[in-house]
Protein backbone atom coordinates (compact mmCIF):
# COMPACT_ATOMS: atom_id res chain seq x y z
CA UNK A 1 0.00 0.00 0.00
CA UNK A 2 1.57 3.34 -1.36
CA UNK A 3 0.21 6.12 0.82
CA UNK A 4 -0.80 9.58 -0.69
CA UNK A 5 1.69 12.01 -0.26
CA UNK A 6 1.47 14.79 2.33
CA UNK A 7 0.12 17.81 1.35
CA UNK A 8 1.65 21.78 3.05
CA UNK A 9 -0.35 23.37 5.67
CA UNK A 10 0.57 26.34 3.17
CA UNK A 11 -2.72 28.86 2.83
CA UNK A 12 -0.67 31.15 0.52
CA UNK A 13 -0.37 34.12 3.85
CA UNK A 14 3.10 33.59 4.85
CA UNK A 15 4.66 35.96 7.03
CA UNK A 16 7.41 34.34 8.18
CA UNK A 17 8.70 36.29 4.79
CA UNK A 18 8.23 39.66 6.70
CA UNK A 19 10.53 38.35 9.53
CA UNK A 20 8.01 36.12 12.20
CA UNK A 21 8.97 32.69 13.61
CA UNK A 22 5.42 31.56 13.59
CA UNK A 23 3.71 32.30 10.00
CA UNK A 24 0.34 33.98 10.46
CA UNK A 25 -1.36 32.06 8.12
CA UNK A 26 -0.48 28.41 8.43
CA UNK A 27 1.25 28.63 11.80
CA UNK A 28 4.08 26.56 10.72
CA UNK A 29 7.27 27.52 12.12
CA UNK A 30 9.41 29.76 9.99
CA UNK A 31 12.46 26.67 9.96
CA UNK A 32 9.32 24.47 8.67
CA UNK A 33 8.41 26.45 6.19
CA UNK A 34 11.95 26.81 4.73
CA UNK A 35 12.35 23.03 4.80
CA UNK A 36 9.36 21.61 3.73
CA UNK A 37 10.20 20.42 0.86
CA UNK A 38 13.05 18.67 1.92
CA UNK A 39 10.99 16.68 4.88
CA UNK A 40 10.28 13.22 4.65
CA UNK A 41 6.43 12.44 4.69
CA UNK A 42 7.29 11.15 8.53
CA UNK A 43 8.65 14.91 8.91
CA UNK A 44 5.81 16.17 7.11
CA UNK A 45 2.64 13.95 9.34
CA UNK A 46 4.37 15.41 12.57
CA UNK A 47 4.08 18.64 11.37
CA UNK A 48 0.51 18.21 11.18
CA UNK A 49 -0.35 16.66 14.03
CA UNK A 50 1.33 19.33 15.99
CA UNK A 51 -1.34 21.90 14.37
CA UNK A 52 -4.12 19.50 14.31
CA UNK A 53 -3.87 19.16 17.89
CA UNK A 54 -3.21 23.03 18.44
CA UNK A 55 -6.36 23.75 16.56
CA UNK A 56 -8.85 21.21 18.02
CA UNK A 57 -7.58 22.55 20.98
CA UNK A 58 -8.80 26.10 20.64
CA UNK A 59 -11.88 25.27 18.11
CA UNK A 60 -13.22 23.11 21.48
CA UNK A 61 -13.24 26.08 22.89
CA UNK A 62 -15.84 28.11 21.03
CA UNK A 63 -17.76 25.04 18.83
CA UNK A 64 -18.39 21.26 19.45
CA UNK A 65 -18.76 18.70 16.42
CA UNK A 66 -21.15 16.45 17.14
CA UNK A 67 -21.25 15.13 13.83
CA UNK A 68 -18.32 14.56 11.51
CA UNK A 69 -19.88 13.05 8.80
CA UNK A 70 -22.77 16.08 8.18
CA UNK A 71 -20.09 18.21 8.64
CA UNK A 72 -17.99 16.35 5.55
CA UNK A 73 -21.05 16.12 3.54
CA UNK A 74 -21.96 20.19 3.95
CA UNK A 75 -18.40 21.21 3.52
CA UNK A 76 -17.67 18.52 0.17
CA UNK A 77 -21.33 20.36 -0.82
CA UNK A 78 -20.45 23.87 -0.67
CA UNK A 79 -17.21 23.11 -2.18
CA UNK A 80 -14.93 23.83 0.66
CA UNK A 81 -11.12 22.53 1.01
CA UNK A 82 -11.11 19.39 3.64
CA UNK A 83 -7.38 19.01 4.59
CA UNK A 84 -6.92 15.32 5.03
CA UNK A 85 -4.20 15.22 7.52
CA UNK A 86 -6.74 17.56 9.59
CA UNK A 87 -9.56 15.88 12.05
CA UNK A 88 -12.76 17.57 11.22
CA UNK A 89 -12.52 20.18 14.29
CA UNK A 90 -9.37 21.46 12.05
CA UNK A 91 -12.17 21.64 8.95
CA UNK A 92 -13.84 24.43 11.05
CA UNK A 93 -11.86 27.42 10.54
CA UNK A 94 -12.16 26.77 6.39
CA UNK A 95 -16.25 27.00 6.92
CA UNK A 96 -15.88 30.28 9.53
CA UNK A 97 -13.86 32.17 6.84
CA UNK A 98 -16.19 31.04 3.68
CA UNK A 99 -19.12 32.35 5.67
CA UNK A 100 -17.81 35.63 6.44
CA UNK A 101 -20.25 37.45 8.02
CA UNK A 102 -23.31 35.37 6.66
CA UNK A 103 -25.44 33.34 9.64
CA UNK A 104 -24.30 30.06 9.63
CA UNK A 105 -27.09 27.32 10.90
CA UNK A 106 -24.74 25.38 13.14
CA UNK A 107 -27.41 22.36 13.24
CA UNK A 108 -26.72 21.86 8.93
CA UNK A 109 -22.92 21.30 9.53
CA UNK A 110 -23.58 19.15 12.76
CA UNK A 111 -21.66 21.70 14.84
CA UNK A 112 -22.80 23.05 18.36
CA UNK A 113 -21.67 26.75 19.37
CA UNK A 114 -20.56 27.11 23.28
CA UNK A 115 -21.90 29.98 25.23
CA UNK A 116 -18.99 31.75 24.41
CA UNK A 117 -19.49 32.06 20.76
CA UNK A 118 -23.71 32.27 20.48
CA UNK A 119 -23.07 36.07 19.51
CA UNK A 120 -20.08 35.83 17.63
CA UNK A 121 -20.88 35.92 13.36
CA UNK A 122 -18.28 32.91 11.93
CA UNK A 123 -16.22 36.13 10.57
CA UNK A 124 -15.48 37.19 14.43
CA UNK A 125 -15.43 33.38 15.36
CA UNK A 126 -12.59 32.97 12.50
CA UNK A 127 -10.49 35.58 13.50
CA UNK A 128 -10.81 35.06 17.30
CA UNK A 129 -9.63 30.88 16.61
CA UNK A 130 -6.83 32.09 14.21
CA UNK A 131 -5.45 34.76 16.48
CA UNK A 132 -5.73 31.80 19.53
CA UNK A 133 -4.23 29.22 17.70
CA UNK A 134 -1.08 31.78 16.14
CA UNK A 135 -0.44 32.49 19.88
CA UNK A 136 -0.78 28.50 20.79
CA UNK A 137 1.69 27.96 17.99
CA UNK A 138 4.15 31.18 19.00
CA UNK A 139 3.74 29.66 22.44
CA UNK A 140 4.72 26.29 21.69
CA UNK A 141 7.66 27.41 19.71
CA UNK A 142 9.09 29.21 22.07
CA UNK A 143 9.17 26.79 24.82
CA UNK A 144 10.39 24.26 22.14
CA UNK A 145 12.84 27.05 21.05
CA UNK A 146 13.94 27.77 25.20
CA UNK A 147 14.41 24.51 26.03
CA UNK A 148 16.54 23.18 23.38
CA UNK A 149 18.68 26.60 23.91
CA UNK A 150 18.54 25.65 27.51
CA UNK A 151 19.94 22.16 26.72
CA UNK A 152 22.84 23.31 25.16
CA UNK A 153 23.76 25.60 27.65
Amino acid sequence: MTLKPVGTPCIGVCSTTFGDTVCRGCKRFLHEVVDWNRYQDSEKRTVWRRLDQLLCVVVDNYLEVRDATLLRQQMTYQNLRLQPELSPPGWVPELLKAAGSRQLDWNAFGLQPRRQAQDLSARQLYDLISAEFHALSCAHHERAHLRINSEAS
